[in-house]
């Protein structure tokens, strides 16, 4: 096996995180980065599902007052191209915190039973919920892959005011992921090539 290799459990599970309507809401979000991550999110699903791998749909009920992401809002709905795949997902959770670990039903407890140790982490936003889930994971023992291509944020501002544009926090997640030793950071690529799976990256 090269370095840039991957071995895939035939068990390893894909998390989708929060890819749902309300993301597409500029004004609400601001700008956001990696236009690819929707096409690769989709690559990967269909990877998953042609090789019987599980799929985990994660959806965020928000409870902040006006959030397009609160269940009573049209941004809850998970975006067209989930919507379409939804029906071969094993699971669906849904969560009202950043970790998908705070979930109903709950996700640690599916994942055991069903003997799945190995983790794929993609979805939005990059450097919330799904860096913080990846955290978790990886605290929580699981071999954990996060193909940073597959998941977007938005620019965010700090205490002080200053901000960061999406790609300098994308960047960060990458690093605290790398380099706190909770996940092996890849790329959409990689994971398809090591699922032996048909689907490949369209953008």
């Amino acid at each position: 096996m090269t370095k840039n290799e991957i071995a895939l459990a035939p068990t390893a599970a894909l998390l989708v995180i929060d890819v749902q309507k309300g993301f597409d809401d500029a004004s609400y979000w601001g700008p956001r980065n990696n236009p690819a991550a929707e096409a690769n999110t989709a690559a990967l699903m269909d990877a998953w599902q042609e090789t019987g791998r599980p799929v985990v749909l994660v959806q965020h009920a928000s409870r902040t007052a006006g959030s397009v992401l609160a269940p009573d809002h049209p941004g809850h709905a998970f975006k067209d191209f989930v919507a379409e795949r939804a029906g071969q997902a094993a699971l669906l959770v849904t969560k009202t915190v950043n970790s998908s670990f705070y979930s109903t039903p709950d996700l640690a407890a599916w994942l055991t039973a069903q003997g799945i140790g190995q983790l794929v982490v993609s979805g939005i936003q990059t450097n919330m919920c799904v860096e913080t889930t990846a955290r978790m994971a990886g605290n929580l023992g699981y071999d954990v892959l996060v193909p940073l291509d597959a998941t977007h944020t938005f620019d965010l501002a700090g205490p002080d005011g200053t901000a960061l544009t999406a790609d300098e926090l994308a960047t960060a997640t990458a690093v605290n992921l790398h380099g706190g030793g909770f996940a092996r950071v890849v790329t959409t690529a990689q994971l398809l090539a090591a699922s032996s799976s048909p689907a490949q990256v369209t953008a």
